[in-house]
């Protein structure tokens, strides 16, 4: 070989060289990411009080088998694990170590219920784990400030409890207004966004009353709020109370306007035990298609969603709000994947989750779309106020926008 094809071949091999160690510099990972596979850690509430939400999960797992089938995200499988913690915070905190020190995640994802992500927020933190759409609406969780790991998904209890004191102010003035709330941070949260929403016409309240997560029912609340004078009632509650208080209005006859938060509006998890005639005329806010509105027949959102289910998870109600939510949820967090590219570390995770521009989910409603910033965290600020006629949702005005800041 001449001494200029000895050159020409050591400089392609130094510059092959370059070009590996190019590529490799590119790829980035933190505990849970490599080029195979994306770890991501979850808890569901598949027993206990709240085991309503499990379809939640059930869905988000069916999704990951669908973009695991289509090749995964960058060429990398998602590896969904799940574990139950009964909705108990004590469990939750069990569980989630597990997830982080033991199967070494990249990041949790939709860990469901206040109470639970309060328990782990500051652990995960501490870790500089990202808590990621946890399925929570407080205010404690959008807050990049004081919690730069932590990003909830769900429209903010405040922001909700806000939209539903526009609504009385305007439609019923003159309304007496008794609250039953959850003794957390979501109802707390709740009674607060109305009574700050309500301003000077706070007085509207004339009684609240909070209840634990593991009483057996609500009865005597309800009987306490109606011998208060109230003829609104603002049920600030997760489904099975829901259902609970929705039936125990219509046994005893009592009829006043009752509003739903967001977290209960599930027409099969929570209006269809409770009775859909005794649920007609509840009020309540929405942001996403209803799959049974013939509306949506021919939105490709929907097909695709419809297509979905069909698939991957067949034995799952289709019309379920729930199903609905874990599968956005799910393609959102595809999306952030997505957008990592190869920097699959914790810190680029939270970066992107940070800088969501403008994007349109398949089942949100149109002139809803999510936008985050690192100041702001909240993913869903839009809402559309709805109420049941007996059947399904019907929308009452159109989409309105919380611009405040919180």
């Amino acid at each position: 070989m001449t001494k200029d094809c000895l050159k020409r071949a050591a400089g392609a091999a130094v510059a092959l060289a370059l070009l590996v160690s190019a590529a490799q510099a590119q790829k980035k990972y933190d505990p849970g990411a490599s080029d195979a596979e994306i770890k991501v850690g979850q808890t569901v509430p598949l027993s206990g009080p709240a085991s309503a939400y499990a379809v939640i999960g059930k869905t988000q797992a069916a999704y990951m088998r669908m973009i695991n089938d289509q090749g995964g995200v960058n060429g990398r499988k998602v590896a969904l694990i799940q574990y139950d913690d009964a909705y108990s915070p004590p469990k939750t905190v069990e569980q989630t170590r597990r997830l982080v020190e033991s199967d070494e995640v990249l990041l949790t994802f939709q860990i469901i219920g206040t109470a639970p992500n309060v328990a782990v927020q500051k652990y995960l933190n501490a870790r500089k784990v990202p808590q990621l759409f946890a399925a929570t609406g407080a205010a404690r969780f959008t807050d990049p400030k004081n919690f730069p790991w932590t990003m909830g998904f769900n429209p903010s209890y405040l922001v909700e409890g806000r939209i539903y004191a526009q609504y009385l102010l305007k439609n019923h003035p003159n309304a007496r207004i008794g609250v039953l709330y959850q003794n957390d941070d979501l109802g707390k949260d709740y009674l607060a966004g109305l009574k700050a929403g309500l301003g000077d016409k706070a007085k509207m309240v004339v009684a609240e009353t909070s209840y634990e997560i593991t009483e057996p029912t609500i009865d005597s609340q309800i009987l306490r709020l109606r011998d208060a004078g109230a003829d609104v009632l603002f049920s600030a509650t997760t489904p099975k109370q829901a259902a609970q208080a929705i039936k125990k209005v219509a046994e005893i006859g009592w009829r006043p306007l009752h509003i739903i938060d967001i977290n209960a509006s599930s027409v099969s998890a929570v209006l269809k035990p409770a009775g859909l005639d005794n649920a007609k005329g509840v009020v309540s806010v929405g942001y996403v298609k209803d799959s049974a509105d013939p509306e949506w027949t021919d939105d490709p959102g929907m097909k695709r969603y419809l297509a979905f289910m069909a698939k991957y998870y067949p034995d799952g109600d289709k019309d379920s709000n729930l199903n609905v939510y874990g599968y956005i949820t799910a393609q959102l967090l595809v999306q952030v994947l997505k957008q990592c590219g190869d920097d699959l570390t914790r810190e680029n995770v939270m970066r992107q989750a940070a800088n969501l521009r403008n994007i349109e989910l398949d089942l949100t409603l149109p002139g809803i779309s999510v936008t985050t910033t690192p100041t702001d965290y909240r993913v869903n600020k839009q809402f559309q106020m709805v109420q049941f006629d007996g059947q399904r949702w019907q929308k009452i005005g159109g989409v309105v926008t919380d611009d405040a800041k919180e």
